[in-house]
């Protein structure tokens, strides 16, 4: 799951039609340019969610060329020069279980809910996977005009499609929890609503904000970035165990290469693979 924050928290993703448009596409381009398998995502109005699996270790490439084009697309459309984006590193979390992967599309989809937006998940105004999850049909955005030249090599339409993926067991099973969840969601929040008397913002207040503007809540700073989710204590040591072991790994690596050492690096070593062409260890399958 990949989380990125818009530059100072401004509503810069603010939705309505060019926007959710612009998200669509350039996700759909940036995912079949990488081979990405998108699983569920959501951009809110200063932030974004996505939820994939990346077969292939493609995944900083795919976030290169999305983010940034999804900001050149943006940034000509709010008539912006500056950084559409927070300059912190991309949020990158590692899904380790059947059941963290069920919490973090859940997460996804109820956000707008939690955020006391909108009532229900289908009541958000921007673009969303959640209900293409449930369906299966795939959703499609045609070329932005703004930004894209009508004679340019850009596809006039990319079509996107998000599924479980079946390494994760039978999809039904777990797109009916995720429903039944979902749900459970929406009914905490009303009767927390009902308690305080709070109520939520609502879709067309959403739709009138400023893209200018940014929340009035202070945002929790210097805290820990973690780098997977497992909610049970053995996939969590699981999960330490193989970081510590890839580290030490890639440093022996490392120091190999820098005596002019034949040496394979680590299954999941990136800038070393793309840039500089070392040899990789065989990924392990799992299932």
């Amino acid at each position: 799951m990949a989380t990125r924050r818009c530059a100072q928290r401004q509503f810069l993703l603010r939705p309505d039609p060019e926007t959710n448009n612009a998200f669509l596409y350039c996700l759909g381009v940036a995912a079949n340019a990488h081979r990405i398998d998108l699983i569920n995502f959501i951009h809110m109005s200063n932030h974004l969610h996505d939820a994939m699996l990346d077969r292939e270790g493609t995944g900083p490439a795919f976030f290169e060329y999305f983010h940034g084009l999804l900001a050149k697309c943006m940034n000509v459309m709010r008539g912006r020069w500056e950084n559409f984006f927070s300059s912190s590193q991309t949020s990158v979390v590692r899904i380790e279980t059947r059941e963290d992967l069920i919490d973090r599309v859940v997460y996804i989809a109820t956000n707008p809910v939690k955020a006391g937006l909108v009532e229900r998940v289908d009541q958000w105004p921007g673009a969303s996977g959640y209900e293409a999850l449930l369906t299966g049909q795939p959703l499609v955005a045609k070329r932005p005009k703004h930004f894209f030249s009508a004679n340019g090599t850009m596809p006039k339409e990319v079509s996107l499609r998000v599924a479980i993926p079946p390494e994760f067991g039978d999809s039904q099973e777990i797109l009916a929890e995720v429903r039944a969840r979902v749900a459970a969601v929406e009914e905490a929040e009303a009767l927390k609503r009902a308690q305080t008397g709070k109520r939520v913002l609502g879709r067309y207040a959403v739709l009138r904000q400023s893209w200018r503007d940014s929340p009035a809540t202070r945002e929790k700073r210097r805290g820990l970035s973690p780098t997977f989710a497992a909610k049970t204590l053995w996939a969590a040591l699981e999960a330490i165990q193989r970081k510590r072991e890839f580290i030490a790994a890639y440093r022996a690596a490392r120091q190999a290469l820098l005596a002019n050492t034949p040496t394979l690096f680590p299954a999941g070593t990136y800038w070393l693979r793309r840039f500089a062409g070392v040899a990789i260890e065989a990924a392990e399958k799992t299932n």
